[in-house]
């Protein structure tokens, strides 16, 4: 792991490229989180993290959304879906859809810290992205 203020494992899964996993790790300073339309701030001890609107036709975010604000040593993490235009043509209507986990910890953590510790905070913003309510036929 690179040894840096925000450390981002990022791993995607695509149609376009027949679902083969890829994954990267980098790391840099807490602006590195607005790559995946995060804004990580400090206010204290605590690390605020903000979701940035972002470019989904669903569902839409007029401004930023504060998720969580964690202590040291506290655990978050955010879930939500989303569907994006191919196109701005209304005569080809094609779509992709971008399903996130992010998790977000203040301070260092063992390498298993993920997956063995339960979050402090969880947010969930997943919802129907044709509308409606999120239950049944929802995975």
């Amino acid at each position: 792991m690179p040894t840096a203020e925000v450390v981002i494992h990022e791993v995607l899964a695509a149609e376009a490229a027949r679902y083969v996993r890829h994954a990267d790790v980098v790391g840099g300073g807490l602006d590195r989180a607005r790559d995946l339309g995060l804004w990580l701030s400090l206010e204290g001890g605590a690390l605020v993290v903000d979701r940035l609107p972002g470019g989904a036709a669903y569902p839409r975010q007029s401004g930023p959304a504060r998720l969580f604000s964690l202590k040291p040593g506290e655990i978050g993490r955010y879930r939500a879906n989303f569907r994006f235009t191919v196109t701005t043509c209304a005569c080809d209507p094609s779509w992709y859809y971008e399903d996130w986990l992010v998790l977000v910890a203040n301070g260092e953590m063992r390498a298993d810290g993920f997956v063995s510790c339960e979050p402090d905070h969880d947010v969930d913003h997943r919802v129907h992205l044709y509308g409606g309510s999120r239950g049944r036929g929802r995975r």
